[in-house]
């Protein structure tokens, strides 16, 4: 145990005498744990909306890893990818940054011992999380901007933590699943005789399956997406600038709870072919096509990530921009005919619906993805872009999806966008987003 550790205590025994919020944290307006404010509460309430119980979807969470440690025989996973350490440990600090400066870390064992490396004096950050035993805030962080010239001896310092580590809770097994480490520290563990597994894999395929409260946690950021998508219609406007509207659904992201957006797609016009643009100072204008894709990390993390293509103005929309919304929205739709249980994810290759020609050029990168903390396991891909072997596996209740569609012309002056949410059941799927495609489009 490191001298810097601090050891969670498991049982409150004053649990019951503290208020708490409909998602079981404590109702204290000096918390030091985020989540969702009380205007997303009461907007969840109104829509008859549960949130999930937080303990127990911790608990779940934790012991889908532990089972995946267990069916590969691996002694324990670490992991330095700021979203797996949230799967595993339910704890946020600075994602974003920590995503280009891997300070933090979490090891879980097979046995489902879990440790905590935080950033530089953050150990009080997740105090409230009782399935981590141990926050320790030292030794993580190997990476020359804090590290320097001395990025070896502070990696074997962090390796000789995890053969200490494995000793004690997984005897004579050295095989360490890692999900993505600074180099020093691979050669840190390589040298110390650790058999480094893929860790990328066993946490995708943990965090594939979602459990009731992950589920209600994302229905909940997609009612809070949903609403916030409302508003941006809602000021949508000839003159308005592509980023002064985007900004809308950033600030009531926010404004809920929610944590951050992946990605800055929303473009008009001309910038709506070919996809992918970022949002710009461009003006919109009267007759203009307006697309995003929301990438929006809501509350609890959950990703909401959901398309739609709007009409700017009040004149009739164009025979082939409604044509364009046609094809899109026929593709999405005929993809998501063919979800169920059982089915794999190369027949969903094979059977897909079709793209007319002219729109396979400019086609989406994937035809459908999992998602969840974020975009996730699988990547189900067109059959021209298709892997053989790498996603030999089927669809099971409990995994969630995103069916996307881009149809946009090699030349042409605009495209759609479209993309829905759902989750597969126990006898097929259930459209999780509820967000209208656009009147105008659909004439």
């Amino acid at each position: 145990m490191s001298s810097f550790s601090i050891i969670s205590h498991r049982i409150d025994p004053t649990r019951d005498q503290i208020a708490r919020k409909p998602d079981g944290s404590i109702d204290d307006n000096d918390r030091v744990e985020i989540g969702p404010t009380d205007i997303a509460f009461a907007e969840w309430a109104a829509l008859g909306l549960s949130p999930p119980n937080l303990e127990r979807m911790r608990s779940t969470r934790l012991q889908r890893i532990v089972s995946q440690l267990r069916k590969r025989d691996y002694a324990g996973v670490l992991c330095f990818d700021p979203l797996n350490i949230r799967y595993a440990t339910d704890s946020s600090n600075m994602h974003i940054w920590i995503t280009h400066n891997p300070s933090r870390a979490v090891f879980v064992s097979a046995d489902g011992y879990v440790v905590l490396w935080d950033f530089h004096r953050c150990g009080h950050l997740s105090e409230h999380l009782p399935l981590v035993n141990e926050i320790r805030t030292d030794g993580a962080g190997f990476y020359y901007f804090v590290a320097g010239d001395q990025e070896k001896a502070v990696a074997k310092g962090f390796a000789g933590q995890i053969e200490e580590l494995l000793r004690t809770h997984a005897g004579k097994n050295r095989r360490l699943a890692v999900d993505k480490i600074e180099i020093p520290g691979l050669r840190a563990l390589d040298a110390a005789g650790i058999k480094i597994c893929n860790g990328m894999q066993l946490m995708e395929h943990a965090r594939a399956i979602k459990g009731i409260d992950e589920i209600n946690a994302m229905r909940c950021s997609l009612a809070t997406c949903e609403i916030a998508a409302a508003k941006m219609r809602q000021l949508l406007r000839p003159g308005i600038a592509e980023t002064e509207l985007w900004s809308v659904l950033h600030a009531e992201n926010i404004a809920r709870g929610g944590e951050w957006i992946e990605t800055r797609i929303l473009t008009s016009g001309p910038r709506t072919n070919p996809w992918m643009q970022e949002a710009g100072p461009r003006r919109i204008a009267s007759g203009d096509l307006v697309a995003f894709d929301t990438d929006m990390v809501g509350p609890y993390g959950m990703c909401a990530d959901f398309s739609r293509t709007w009409f700017s103005g009040d004149r009739r929309a164009s025979d082939e921009q409604r044509r364009l919304h046609a094809i899109a929205l026929e593709h999405i739709t005929t993809n998501m005919e063919l979800l169920r249980p059982g089915v794999s994810f190369t027949e969903l290759t094979q059977r897909g619906h079709k793209l007319p020609q002219e729109f396979v050029d400019q086609r989406y990168g994937v035809m459908m993805h999992g998602i969840g903390l974020c975009d996730e396991y699988p990547a189900i891909y067109y059959p021209e872009d298709f892997i053989p072997g790498a996603f030999d596996y089927i669809l099971e209740p409990g995994m969630t999806l995103c069916i996307e569609a881009y149809i946009g012309a090699v030349g042409g002056r605009e495209g759609v966008k479209l993309e829905e949410q759902v989750l597969i059941t126990e006898d097929g799927y259930e459209k999780l987003t509820s967000c209208p495609f656009d009147a105008a489009l659909m004439s």
